[in-house]
C-alpha cells in the first residue's frame, strides 16, 4: 500500500505505537479537508451536527479497516471519546453548540451522545465491510447448522442480512438530533 517495506517506516517514526497514533491523527484530520464539514453553524446546529456526522462517516467509510483504530489508540486526553477524539474536534464541537445557545452541560450532554451514536453505528458498518473490530467481527455462518436451534432468525436470515446502514445511520441521527433539541431546551 505505500510501497515500501514495514521496517522502513521506522526511520519515520520511533517505533509502533507512534505509527498506529499517526495513523489515528491522519484519519481524524481528513475531516478538516471536507468542505461539508464545518468549524462553526451555518445553518443552525442540527446542520452542523448533521454535517460533522456525515463527515465522520465518510472518513470511516473512506479507511474501514484502519477506523477501529480511533476507537482503540489512546486520545490526546484520557477523558476524550472516539471518533471525536482530538482537543481540536471536541472544542468544535462545543464551541459550535454554544454558540447555538446550548448550556455548557448540553453541550457536553450533546457530545456524549453523538460520540456514543457514531462510534456504535460505525464500527457496525466498518464491521461488516471487513474491519477486524474484535468481538463484533461478522463471522461465515453456516445455517444448516448455527441458526438450526433459532428457527425465528433462521426464517428471518435474509432480511436480517440485508445491509440498510445508510438509511439506519440517516434515520438514528435525526433520533439523536431530536433528542438533543430537548436537552437543549431543558437546560
Amino acid at each position: 500500500m505505500l510501497d515500501v517495506e514495514a521496517m522502513s517506516l521506522y526511520r519515520y517514526v520511533p517505533g509502533r505505537e507512534h505509527l498506529l497514533d499517526a495513523v489515528v491523527e491522519r484519519i481524524i484530520d481528513e475531516m478538516r479537508e471536507d468542505p461539508d464539514v464545518l468549524d462553526l453553524p451555518e445553518h443552525g446546529w442540527q446542520d452542523f451536527l448533521q454535517r460533522l456526522a456525515h463527515g465522520v462517516r465518510r472518513v470511516a467509510l473512506a479507511h474501514p479497516k484502519a477506523f477501529p483504530l480511533v476507537a482503540s489508540r489512546p486520545p490526546e486526553a484520557p477523558w476524550l471519546r472516539p471518533p471525536l477524539r482530538s482537543l481540536t474536534w471536541v472544542e468544535t464541537f462545543l464551541v459550535g453548540l454554544n454558540s447555538e445557545g446550548f448550556s455548557d452541560l448540553a453541550a457536553v450532554a450533546a457530545y456524549r451522545a453523538f460520540t456514543s451514536f457514531l462510534l456504535g453505528h460505525l464500527l457496525l458498518e466498518v464491521a461488516a465491510l471487513g474491519a477486524d473490530v474484535g468481538p463484533l467481527d461478522v463471522v461465515d455462518d453456516d445455517l444448516d447448522k448455527s441458526l438450526a436451534p433459532y428457527p425465528t432468525v433462521q426464517r428471518l436470515h435474509a432480511p436480517l442480512r440485508e445491509d440498510h446502514s445508510a438509511a439506519e445511520f440517516e434515520e438514528s441521527l435525526e433520533n439523536l438530533l431530536e433528542r438533543l433539541a430537548l436537552i437543549k431546551a431543558e437546560n
